[in-house]
């Protein structure tokens, strides 16, 4: 549960932040204008209406002239429907940008985790990742959509009641604005303790979301053993937690918006107090006294929402620290760039011929720690010539999956070099290198689809043809054919409607049907019946033919006829030979093979 909690907030504002922020809207500058320019509209329509009710009843209505107060009252109508004209547009306008936005960093987050090494992953769970594209962007989206432009509106509005006020009648403001200290402190009280609060109720949502996504992944195993009744208390206890906490920052509204209102009925009371009998002593006008009580009423609004700005702007300044925190982690493992001077280099020589990629691996003293510290692997060297079939076996931990990790390079290495035809993997474009390989494991991940497009994965290039032929190539095209709408059936979440062994045949015809010029198979047949194992191998047979092949297995008889096998034990590579070779040493191969046929 500890690895999903949140980090501690950081400043309630912090201006290198947002300015990153606002670069989010640079594209859409015209649109926020657009929005600025209504908020401002409507801030000052607001503004006119006390006074054209001050107008229509010291001018009008008191002086028992109705002369043009038909004219006052089209005003007024011409405000309400200009104030509604421009709320409109305001939030038809910030909406539309707040999702446009959204969209941008969505795309820009996914992006990002999908350049990320895969060392990442194994530190970050999955369900904080997942809080950084969903729950923290959507928090920023409140910024954009009701925060960043409008809080202007309200300070305009604040502004502009306070001079109309000191303007009418110096006298009734200065009274009008003695409760000021009042306010400045119970804002202050919920901002710092509304503050600690959200942060319990952020923490408690990542607490959520960690539970969820284990325990739903998990569900088979809780319910292989009877673990319902348990996970069902500790879920209980984490959204207990949850409810506590909301429960806790539903009380500091509760006190606040009462007290803000409390507030401006003193503050209102009072103006009707001395107001009132400035009027009947002849110093201050009915129309004025009306609109300063009017204008009194709508001071303490903008005061209200600005403190929900604050809590607005807090929350986003604690999402966006981490939304920039995971886009500043900048990948370790990419791709060498030729230096402008090679490019100009290249650019003078001309075009080059293309070689053709030969598939030649190999590895020298190659060593590499997880941690940095513990070694998995231990000067490994060996080489795989074009087209050879290497097998690779050990014990648990030996290393074996870890070969495959670095020749991919989803890790690099801690010392030594990895060589494919020739050239350092460290100096090569990363899809180029991947380019060259198909990987088959042994947990096939199947993405929802169809079948086809769990074989083509998004290659345009792969036709309708090719499909087909690498899935019988595997012999999944029977089982494939069988189903109700043969390639074009529909694959469900991890596959969950597909067989093991099924998911299996699958992802062989996947790897073939990229055409590879090295295949890389880690423990590919171990999840097979022994006769769809039989079926497979059948199929490699031919297909390995002419490429470079690396096989991981548990199983021997999986890669017994492999040119070359090799044997880790204890991340060293203390074994090299044929099958018969091996088992003329009746060393570690020979032990090996005694344990799985004895």
């Amino acid at each position: 549960m500890q690895g999903h909690e949140e980090e501690v907030l950081g400043k309630a504002y912090d201006a290198r932040l947002m300015r990153r922020l606002l670069g989010y809207l640079r594209p859409y500058w015209r649109a926020v204008l657009v929005a600025f320019a209504a908020i401002v509209g409507g801030s000052l329509l607001q503004l006119a209406l006390p006074y054209l009710m001050k107008v229509a009843i010291d001018d009008h209505i008191a002086a028992g002239s109705m002369e043009g107060l038909e004219l006052l009252a089209v005003a007024f109508f011409g405000v309400l429907a200009g104030s509604f004209l421009l709320e409109f547009l305001q939030t038809w306008t910030l909406q539309n940008t707040g999702q446009r936005v959204m969209f941008d960093m969505r795309m820009q987050l996914y992006g990002h985790l999908q350049r990320i090494d895969v060392q990442y992953y194994d530190r970050n769970p999955v369900g904080r990742l997942m809080t950084r594209v969903t729950t923290d962007v959507d928090v920023l989206n409140e910024l954009f959509t009701a925060g960043v432009v409008s809080v202007f509106g309200d300070i305009f509005l604040l502004v502009g009641i306070v001079v109309a006020l000191a303007i009418m009648d110096w006298r009734l403001a200065a009274i009008a604005f003695t409760v000021l200290p009042l306010i400045a402190l119970v804002t202050q009280w919920f901002r710092r303790n509304v503050r600690e609060s959200y942060r319990n109720v952020r923490t408690w949502i990542a607490r959520i979301n960690a539970f969820l996504q284990e325990h739903i992944t998990g569900m088979a195993t809780v319910q292989l053993f009877r673990r319902e009744r348990r996970t069902y208390e500790d879920f209980e206890r984490v959204n207990r937690g949850h409810r506590d906490a909301n429960i806790d920052s539903i009380h500091y509204y509760a006190v606040f918006y009462p007290a803000i209102e409390i507030i401006g009925a003193i503050s209102t009371a009072m103006i009707i107090w001395f107001g009132g009998n400035w009027v009947l002593g002849g110093t201050l006008s009915v129309g004025s006294f009306v609109a300063f009580i009017l204008y009194a009423q709508r001071f303490y609004r903008p005061i209200s929402d600005l403190s929900e700005k604050f809590n607005m702007l807090q929350g986003a300044m604690a999402a966006s620290e981490r939304i920039f925190k995971l886009l500043d982690t900048a990948p370790t493992i990419t791709g060498a760039a030729p230096s402008a001077a090679d490019r100009a280099a290249a650019a003078a020589a001309g075009p080059r011929p293309v070689r053709s990629p030969s598939g030649h691996i190999r590895f020298e003293d190659v060593s590499f720690a997880y941690n940095g510290t513990d070694l998995v692997l231990k000067n490994v060297s060996f080489d795989v010539k074009p087209g050879q079939r290497v097998g690779i076996v050990g014990a648990t931990g030996a290393g074996k999956s870890t070969i495959i990790n670095l020749l991919l390079r989803f890790y690099d290495v801690t010392s030594g070099r990895i060589l494919v035809d020739g050239t350092d993997i460290r100096e090569m474009d990363l899809r180029q290198l991947r380019r060259l390989f198909s990987l088959v494991l042994q947990d096939v991940h199947l993405f929802s689809g169809t079948i086809a497009s769990n074989i083509r994965l998004g290659e345009r290039s792969i036709a309708d043809e090719q499909v087909r032929t690498a899935a019988a190539a595997v012999h999944a095209s029977g089982f494939v054919e069988a189903l109700p709408a043969g390639y074009q059936t529909a694959v469900a979440e991890r596959g969950a409607t597909l067989s093991v062994g099924q998911k299996q045949l699958l992802s062989f015809a996947r790897a073939l049907a990229f055409d590879p010029r090295i295949l890389v198979l880690d423990e590919a047949t171990s999840s097979v019946d022994t006769d769809t194992e039989l079926l497979i191998r059948d199929a490699l047979h031919t297909l390995m033919s002419g490429r470079t092949t690396i096989a991981i297995a548990h199983r021997l008889s999986t890669i017994q006829d492999m040119d070359t096998i090799l044997v880790l034990h204890h991340g060293q590579l203390r074994e090299a030979g044929t099958h018969q070779e091996l088992l003329a040493r009746r060393g570690i191969y020979y032990k090996l093979y005694q344990l799985q046929y004895r």
